[in-house]
């Protein structure tokens, strides 16, 4: 059985605060970061718009990529976004339809 993991990009509004994060299930942990369930970064700078994630079906290599991700200066953090995601649109609501 495969396993789906997701690399994701959370800011706070266009331009705004950004937040990398790794996960197995990208429809709760976004949905825990906008109820505000854990203390934190996100939390602690309304971090909460899903703006940028990426597919793979191995743990190490989503990992691998989050790391890469946190390193790159934040210009390109912001080109990748727009890349895909022209106007900032929070992608939540796209995930369950």
């Amino acid at each position: 059985m495969s396993k789906t993991y997701f690399v994701y990009i959370l800011a706070s509004k266009r331009n705004g605060t950004l937040y990398i994060g790794v996960t197995n299930d990208l429809s709760r942990r976004v949905w825990e970061h906008r109820e505000g369930l854990a203390p934190g970064f996100t939390r602690k700078y309304c971090v909460h718009r899903l703006v940028y994630f990426e597919v793979f079906e191995c743990i190490e290599a989503a990992i691998r990529r989050e790391t890469r991700l946190k390193k790159y200066k934040r210009e390109w953090k912001i080109n990748l976004i727009q890349s895909r995601n022209v106007a900032w649109d929070d992608l939540y609501e796209t995930l369950n339809s």
